[in-house]
């Protein structure tokens, strides 16, 4: 079941709460421990393209825009 389908069977047993929460017992999506779903950037939500180092928890893209506020150099 992919994300879409999920919150569009959410929003349909909205009103339903017995039948709601049966469906969440069995197809609720499991916490992801290991591979690229389990990290995403802090800022923007993306999963790949991670940095983790430093405790950055950021995608390529959002550390280029704010590398220089929180103290890195860029050399060229």
């Amino acid at each position: 079941m992919t994300v879409s389908d999920w919150r569009k069977v959410l929003k349909q047993l909205k009103n339903k709460p017995a039948k709601l929460k049966k469906f969440l017992k069995h197809n609720k999506p499991k916490e992801r421990k290991i591979g690229v779903v389990s990290k995403k950037c802090e800022r923007c939500g993306r999963f790949g393209a991670h940095i983790s180092s430093y405790g950055l928890n950021l995608c390529r893209h959002c550390f280029r825009e704010i590398a220089e506020k929180i103290g890195f150099k860029k050399y060229s």
